[in-house]
Formats: C-alpha cells, structure tokens, sequence
C-alpha cells in the first residue's frame, strides 16, 4: 500500500513557491504546444498558432477559474467576491477551461477568417497531455481522492487522514490522459480528416471516462451529489457527452 506524503511545493526559493500544480499546467501547455506546431497542426493556421497559444491560455484560466466559481463553489464566492481572484488559493474547472477554450478559439478563428475547428481538433488531439500532468499534480496535492477501499493499489494521503482510498486522480491520468490520447491519435490516422469529429470524439470520450471515474471519487464537500447520486463533475460530463455526439453527428454527416 502506497503512502501519499508529497510536499505540494515542489520549489522554494526565499519566499517564492513553485507548486506541481502549477508546474504541471506549465509542462501540459509547452508539452502540447510543441507536439501540435511538430506533428498535428495544418499548413492553412501553422503561421497563426504561436498566436493562438496566447487565446489558449487566457481561455484556459480565465474558464476554469470562472467555471469553478459559478458550478462548484458559488454561494461562498458570492459572499467573497474578492477571493475569486486568488487563484494560488486553489479551485479550477477543467469543464469551465474547455468553455473558455472554445471562447477563445471562436475570436481568434473569426478574427483571422479560419475554420475554429482547425484549432480545436489541434487542442483537442494535445489536451490529454495536460489533463495527465494535472492529475498527477492534484495526486501529489492529495487532492480530488478517492472512497476508503481495500483495493491492493489503495494509497493512504496522509495530509487527509491515515484510511486507504482510491487513487482516483491516478485513475483519471491513466484514463483522461494516457488511453484517451492514443483514442484519438488512433481515429486522426485511421479515417477522420474533417475538421470538428476530433473535437466531438474529445467530448465524448473524456465525458465517459471523467463520468465513471466520478464513482471512485469523493465529490466536492461543498456540494456533495447533486441528483441521483450523481456529482456535479458527472452531470456536466452527461451534457458534454451529448454536445459531443450531436457534435459528432453534425461534422460527420454535413462537413
């Protein structure tokens, strides 16, 4: 059984501390921006994309943060208004940063006359990268755990208490991040080159996956399960699972 232990700091220098969390946000954006400009992105938006890396990670945090406020943690931010900007403090949406992605992808698409599918296939095809790094991190923070359980892999996260849990943000590396990438690298090469079914296929499997790991993860203490048992993570994933498919749908029927 494997004992969670880890510092969140992962640098300190004087007063400055430099978090996983933080690193790995760092590491998932320069990770993707290398393998997209290497390998994924087209030659009609190649010239643009260093451009666009800026409307990404604006989207980003401005999404996630802004997401988190409004599902997950609204009663109380609403009484502190001001603690919505301190971000260092914790509290980001991964739902709330795709929002804030396709936001920004939009502007910028329009603002250069592009397909905004171009770009969100692209950010799809390199986002489970990030999405790995972030779980390893929220591990590392012992954070976003587990159930108790007497599963052989239980870990025990001694800053929470001293009881074995699911490892649930491994679980969510493993799947939102390892196996969905190589999902979608498989379908890119095998047979979808129409701008917006990676988009849609992202949706839908991160949906599936980020739904069933829900049950192996304790939900928000502030808001505990919404309806039928059911997290606010899962709920939101059922209503990107279905714009995932009418997705889909439409770029594969009408492209």
């Amino acid at each position: 059984m494997f004992i969670n232990n880890f510092d969140p700091v992962a640098i300190e220098i004087f007063s400055l501390e430099i978090r996983w969390y933080s690193l790995a946000y760092i590491m998932g954006i320069l990770i993707g921006w290398y393998l997209a400009k290497k390998i994924f992105v087209n030659k009609n938006i190649y010239s643009r994309f260093d451009d666009y890396i800026t409307f990404i990670i604006i989207g980003l945090i401005l999404g996630g943060r802004i997401g988190y406020v409004l599902f997950y943690n609204f009663d109380f931010y609403i009484n502190n208004p001001v603690d919505i900007f301190k971000v260092w403090q914790g509290g980001m949406s991964f739902h709330g940063g795709v929002i804030g992605i396709i936001i920004t992808s939009i502007i910028f698409a329009k603002k250069n006359d592009d397909d905004v599918f171009e770009y969100l296939d692209v950010v799809a095809l390199v986002s489970p990268i990030g999405i790995f790094f972030g779980r390893i991190a929220n591990f590392i923070n012992s954070e976003l755990y587990g159930p108790i359980t007497n599963v052989p892999w239980a870990v025990i996260f001694i800053n929470i208490d001293s009881l074995p849990r699911h490892p649930a943000q491994l679980y969510e590396a493993l799947l939102e991040g390892l196996v969905l990438f190589l999902i979608l690298i498989y379908f890119k090469k095998k047979f979808l080159n129409k701008p917006g079914l990676i988009s849609g296929l992202f949706l839908i499997f991160y949906s599936i996956f980020r739904f069933f790991i829900e049950f192996y993860r304790l939900p928000d203490e502030q808001l505990g399960y919404i309806i039928l048992n059911l997290s606010m993570g899962q709920l939101i994933s059922l209503l990107f699972f279905l714009s995932g498919v009418i997705l889909f749908y439409l770029k594969y029927e009408n492209p």
